[in-house]
């Protein structure tokens, strides 16, 4: 597998803080090998990258980008709840979920902004199982959210 944070850099991203809850819930749960972070919508320095349904105010191609900083938000929580990004060992399942307007059904192409991430951070370890869901809003009017399920090293 290559080292994740290097690979992060070579792609010219790098790890966020891991964004405070808004509301009555914590970024990540780590319980045995597993770590399950709660969904993370596409904050940036702090704010929201983007806002509005998919579909209408936001191009696949944005909510793709969304995505991406979504899982990067995610893996900053796993890695927290880890020990550091060097102890996942790989990246279980993804689930995405897509704001989208009437009639648009591609939130596979969107979610894929996050799975491409993914493995290309993490390699074979970063493949995982998937769901993306459709809903009519989610929290803040972000476009996307994204939760992951990831392994850690027996050993961390």
């Amino acid at each position: 597998m290559p080292d994740p944070r290097t690979r992060l850099e070579e792609l010219g991203y790098e790890l966020p803080d891991v964004p405070s809850p808004a509301g009555s819930y914590v970024p990540a749960v780590r319980s045995g090998d597993l770590v399950f972070t709660a969904g993370q919508v596409p904050f940036r320095d702090g704010k929201l990258a983007l806002t509005g349904k998919v579909g209408e105010a936001v191009s696949l191609e944005e909510a793709q980008e969304a995505a991406r900083i979504c899982a990067l938000n995610a893996l900053a929580a796993a890695a927290e709840a880890a020990g550091g990004l060097e102890n996942i060992a790989r990246v279980v399942k993804v689930v995405g979920f897509v704001a989208s307007a009437p009639g648009f059904n591609r939130q596979p192409q969107v979610l894929n902004g996050a799975s491409d991430l993914l493995g290309e951070v993490f390699g074979d370890a970063g493949l995982h199982a998937r769901s993306a869901v459709g809903v009519a809003e989610l929290p803040l009017d972000a476009p996307v959210e994204v939760e992951l399920v990831a392994e850690v090293r027996r050993d961390s």
